[in-house]
């Protein structure tokens, strides 16, 4: 599918490095408008001096830095096309941030959740596409129990990241249901089994893997997997792609749970997702 021709302002978090580094380079080559959003500020100040654009350092494990880096990319950006939470991980031992929730739950939803309300009027203003990095874990792990989101009762590091990413899909269903006649589009989708450090912090087996040179010779590079989110952030929702759909290798996923289709929890999950923020600041809008 070509690429469109006009430049746009391309927001990306977990750009310092891995799959959110590497589709920063691809857009930026491409020529568009592309700020650099992440948690170390060695690595993402080196990617955003390579290519030569903005960047701003936000720790997700933080919902102060979340909205610190909401005001300072309002006050920055007349227009934001594409938003992509790309940000997120799976982690070690269960561990509560300084805001009361399970690191997993909030650095991987919570988060960019609170980041996508708070940029809100700007993103229906610049009628942009918000884009979330899901995985296919969110069908072998996932398990969303809606009055435990933290996993206090079951936590292991592949289920709570298994759950995140179904909680990808249902916030790309919902905020399509809300705020697409606004103007938003929204799309979920799977980069396929990359050979990134994104499980570095973790104790799980998949920290493991990564690191095996034998499994990582199986392993999507980050530029292949970052051709999705390129693709996305490029074309044009409703003719290229459609809103509020989970993707898989440019193509509506098939293979899908009952919870990742399912409205009414969908709604839940929005709905209890603002009641947890509203009880750690500002309420975002609704």
């Amino acid at each position: 599918m070509p690429r469109t021709t006009s430049h746009r302002t391309i927001v990306i978090t977990g750009a310092s490095d891995g799959i959110g580094a590497a589709a920063a380079r691809q857009l930026h080559a491409h020529g568009h408008r592309v700020v650099i959003v992440g948690r170390s500020p060695q690595k993402t100040q080196a990617v955003a001096r390579e290519l030569g654009t903005d960047f701003h350092v936000a720790d997700f494990a933080r919902l102060d830095d979340v909205r610190e880096l909401a005001a300072d990319l309002n006050a920055s950006y007349p227009s934001i096309d594409v938003l992509a939470n790309n940000a997120g991980g799976i982690f070690g031992d269960r561990v509560k941030t300084v805001d009361g929730f399970e690191k997993t739950f909030q650095v991987n939803h919570l988060a960019p959740f609170l980041l996508t309300q708070l940029l809100m009027d700007r993103l229906v203003a610049s009628r942009a596409s918000v884009i979330q990095t899901s995985s296919v874990g969110a069908r072998l792990a996932g398990r969303l129990v809606i009055d435990d989101l933290d996993h206090d009762k079951d936590f292991t590091p592949l289920l709570a990241y298994g759950t995140t990413k179904l909680e990808n899909i249902l916030f790309t269903k919902e905020l399509h249901v809300r705020f697409h006649d606004h103007g938003i589009s929204s799309a979920a989708f799977h980069p396929g089994t990359v050979a990134t450090g994104f499980a570095t912090d973790s104790d799980s087996i998949l920290r493991h893997i990564s690191r095996s040179r034998i499994a990582r010779a199986f392993m999507t590079s980050p530029e292949k997997a970052a051709g999705q989110l390129v693709w996305l952030a490029e074309t044009t929702p409703g003719k290229d792609w459609q809103s509020g759909v989970y993707y898989e290798k440019r193509k509506p996923a098939r293979r899908n749970d009952k919870q990742a289709k399912d409205a009414a929890l969908a709604r839940e999950l929005w709905n209890r997702s603002e009641l947890l923020l509203a009880s750690t600041g500002p309420t975002p809008r609704a």
